[in-house]
């Protein structure tokens, strides 16, 4: 019993960090998976609406790294990350009402505790969002700078 408890709990944290990891990746997902399926209903076939779901998530990815890596403006950059926050604050509302219905909680508190696991995890692909910076005239830019090895770091 105790070993069915302590896998269970194992089984929850690791799918909580799965969340948070995959969080950046709801928006294209979204994309791709709208895209598939309205090229399946359109009768292009399984093949044809996989390839075309990973065509549209790939370049929704892509073209928003691109932009947010070229452009210099805050607000730019805020209105690139701003979907990809939002789509990861809907996913992590969903993931933890899904799992909290298998609980015994109220539905009132199954909302509650998921716009707050909502907004935890929008809060995270927003920060993780806001990490990739591009290079300025060779140095990094933000808060997880690198080091340069063998330079003085005391310039003034």
């Amino acid at each position: 019993m105790i070993l069915v408890a302590a896998l269970s709990l194992a089984m929850l944290f690791f799918l909580c960090w799965t969340v948070f990891n995959l969080a950046v990746y709801a928006l294209p997902l979204f994309v791709g998976v709208t895209a598939g399926m309205a090229v399946y209903e359109g009768g292009a076939g399984a093949p044809g609406a996989i390839a075309v779901a990973l065509i549209a998530a790939s370049a929704t990815l892509v073209l928003a790294q691109m932009i947010f890596g070229a452009v210099r403006s805050p607000l730019i950059r805020m209105l690139v990350a701003l979907p990809f926050a939002a789509a990861a604050l809907i996913a992590g509302y969903h993931a933890m009402s899904g799992i909290l219905s298998l609980s015994v909680l109220s539905a009132n508190w199954q909302h509650i505790l998921g716009s707050i696991a909502g907004l935890i995890v929008g809060g995270v692909a927003w920060s993780r969002i806001g990490i990739y910076r591009p290079l300025e005239s060779g140095r990094d830019v933000g808060c997880y700078a690198s080091p340069k090895i063998g330079r003085s770091s005391n310039k003034l």
